[in-house]
């Protein structure tokens, strides 16, 4: 068994706070915070991703459409999908973020 806790975690490797919660099998978990106000600009990943909202709302947005997301939602998003996401609130937004990389059989 193995425990990760939120403040022992390895930083993301970009300017945000996040933090790498696991990372196995071609499956990664991610613990995201954005402050109110902050956002992340729109990008692409070349793997499937899935957001599940631990606390907040924020508004996602990808190049057809633009959503309110809230707490105990999961959103899944496929690859090659231009997004980003917006805490357009006066709380904090917390999310964990689960990337898929699949790998050929």
């Amino acid at each position: 068994m193995n425990i990760t806790r939120l403040n022992n975690a390895p930083k993301v490797p970009f300017d945000l706070d996040g933090h790498i919660m696991a990372n196995h099998a071609g499956t990664e978990v991610i613990h995201l915070h954005l402050k109110p106000g902050q956002h992340i600009e729109k990008h692409t990943n070349p793997f499937d991703v899935m957001f599940y909202i631990l606390e907040g709302k924020a508004m996602l947005e990808s190049e057809n459409e633009r959503i309110l997301v809230l707490k105990d939602q999961c959103i899944t998003i496929p690859a090659g999908v231009n997004r980003g996401i917006d805490n357009i609130s006066v709380n904090d937004f917390r999310l964990l973020v689960i990337k898929l990389h699949h790998t050929a059989p």
